[in-house]
């Protein structure tokens, strides 16, 4: 393991916090081809598939909760204050670094192990809940394929992974979005420009997407995303 990539996996090792832990800097998500230069459009809303990760939460203490989005304070306040261990990974930032918008990179088999090998290198069964967002979107069929494997592979059984993916299946560009937890049942959103959509899902997609799962729930916001809950 080369010395930059060894002191990456210390750096960003699993450390769990606590609620008394001292403050998380938002360090937030690359601005993609956001080309007007504006700040964040911040508003909160309702999310059901929030709702219900976490009412999967709710009656139990000690969990493992996994956010993909990179650790902001919000989130990490929210899952500790329920008496979880919270765990990050910036997994947008790493996924641009390695591939640095090369769609046919994202077949190579050793590329892709590489970047799971950065982002989701656990041990099986190790989480009781991931919050993938929308980062699930940006990848090509080969390299999505094989993350979502990896995940299920680090949930343990009857656990939660929520997701959102844009539901309309002719848009050219979509939002870049960020995910702030306000509270059990709201989200503030964070847009701050817009993207090319590697690929658009729909329920039936989707499904298919999930299908080694137990089970799938769909959600259809105003954004129009799909918000979705995967139980292993």
């Amino acid at each position: 393991m080369l010395l930059s990539d060894r002191l990456k996996s210390i750096l960003r090792g699993p450390v769990p916090l606590s609620a008394a832990s001292p403050a998380v800097t938002d360090m937030g998500r690359p601005r993609i081809a956001a080309g007007s230069g504006k700040n964040e459009i911040l508003r909160t809303r309702a999310s059901r598939g929030l709702e219900q990760f976490v009412g999967s939460l709710r009656e139990l203490s000690g969990l493992a909760i996994l956010d993909l989005g990179g650790a902001n304070q919000e989130n990490v306040n929210f899952i500790t204050s329920l008496g979880h261990k919270f765990y990050s990974e910036d997994f947008l930032r790493i996924f641009q670094e390695i591939f640095a918008g090369d769609r046919a990179d994202q077949s190579n088999p050793s590329r892709i192990e590489y970047f799971l090998g950065q982002v989701l290198d656990y041990p099986d069964e190790q989480f009781d809940g991931v919050m993938a967002w929308d980062l699930l979107e940006y990848m090509e069929p080969a390299l999505l394929s094989a993350a979502i494997d990896r995940l299920a592979r680090i949930l343990k059984p009857k656990g939660y992974l929520l997701a959102f993916f844009h539901s309309d299946d002719h848009m050219d560009t979509v939002p870049c979005y960020s995910f702030r937890i306000e509270d059990p049942r709201n989200l503030q959103v964070c847009e701050y420009g817009n993207r090319a959509p590697s690929q658009l899902f729909n329920n039936r997609r989707l499904e298919k997407l999930f299908q080694k799962f137990e089970s799938v729930k769909f959600f259809l916001t105003r954004e129009c995303l799909r918000e979705v809950i995967v139980r292993k």
